[in-house]
């Protein structure tokens, strides 16, 4: 079996895109000579990899398991680039990180801060839901995974860096707001606008609620803290979101925290990745870089 670097390189464009016209494109190279290396590449292995229907590609189990293959390959040799220019006292190349959405709010500070120290290093920042990155891990895409939730069933290096605390908000002038002291008791009228189930910070609020066996009139189900935010400052009901989604502006959000007993819900970043997989350095300083440019005393404020 006779196959390039440039060629598994190829391949894994097209199949990342699922369209050979988009792989060639990153690869920067023409679509014939693109078709030209996967026909190659599949009579180099001697079994068909994908098969072209209605103008889409779609790729068999050879070809699915040649693209975890060739991701490994790829992944181990920069790696190996990266060790040989750290050897030479040189940080340079890429790194690819993948964070839940609410890590918006304050990873590209943290990023921008890590840049500046290394302008060498290109980053790829991958923003999705939790079921998004999870799925990315399981594929081993990345090099570091951000989640407040890390999937129990997968085996992983975990580190805590960053305190996520959970808030109630109500819209500005909400009877509740001028109250000072709540139970959950008082709430049980109340409309609930939550997360999307899967998210982390769903799971938290159930488990809270389970907990204080509260049951939650839950109204709305939402995929993002900015549109919670909406919806709660236009008066349909009480949020619990990350209190990094306010970024300590509660009033120009058109909302403001509640004062309610139990709250806020603990709960904190992690820095994830599957405990098999060995990090290149460039991901080894970014990790440092997070975990030391956040101290303990963080853990349990807002960022």
């Amino acid at each position: 079996m006779n196959v390039t670097f440039r060629q598994l390189k190829v391949f894994l464009a097209v199949f990342d895109h699922a369209s050979v016209s988009a792989g060639a494109k990153a690869m920067h190279i023409t679509q014939p000579t693109a078709s030209m290396q996967l026909k190659e590449i599949s009579q180099s292995v001697g079994m068909p990899l994908y098969e072209v229907i209605a103008k889409k590609i779609y790729f068999t189990d050879a070809g699915k398991e040649l693209a975890r293959t060739a991701r490994q390959m790829l992944q181990t040799w920069h790696a190996f680039e990266q060790q040989m220019d750290a050897a030479q006292g040189l940080m340079r190349g890429k790194l690819k990180v993948s964070v839940v959405s609410t890590a918006k709010y304050f990873m590209p500070k943290l990023i921008g801060q890590f840049c500046k120290k290394h302008p060498s290093i290109d980053i790829a920042l991958e923003i999705l839901n939790r079921d998004g990155v999870v799925t990315r891990m399981r594929d081993n895409l990345d090099d570091l995974y951000i989640m407040s939730q890390p999937p129990q069933d997968m085996a992983l290096q975990d580190e805590v860096f960053l305190g996520n605390p959970l808030i109630p908000i109500a819209a500005l002038g909400h009877p509740l707001t001028k109250k000072n002291h709540l139970t959950l008791a008082q709430l049980s009228k109340q409309r609930f606008i939550l997360r999307e189930k899967g998210s982390g910070t769903r799971m938290m609020a159930d488990k809270f609620f389970k907990k204080h066996r509260f049951k939650a009139d839950i109204r709305m189900e939402l995929g993002s803290n900015e549109a919670i935010k909406e919806a709660v400052a236009a008066g349909l009901g009480i949020g619990i979101i990350s209190k990094h989604a306010l970024h300590g502006l509660l009033k120009s959000n058109g909302v403001t925290q509640l004062q309610v007993t139990g709250f806020p819900i603990s709960s904190y970043w992690h820095i994830v990745h599957p405990a098999k997989k060995q990090l290149p350095p460039i991901a080894v300083a970014f990790k440092e870089h997070l975990l030391s440019s956040l101290s303990k005393e963080k853990l349990s404020s807002s960022f």
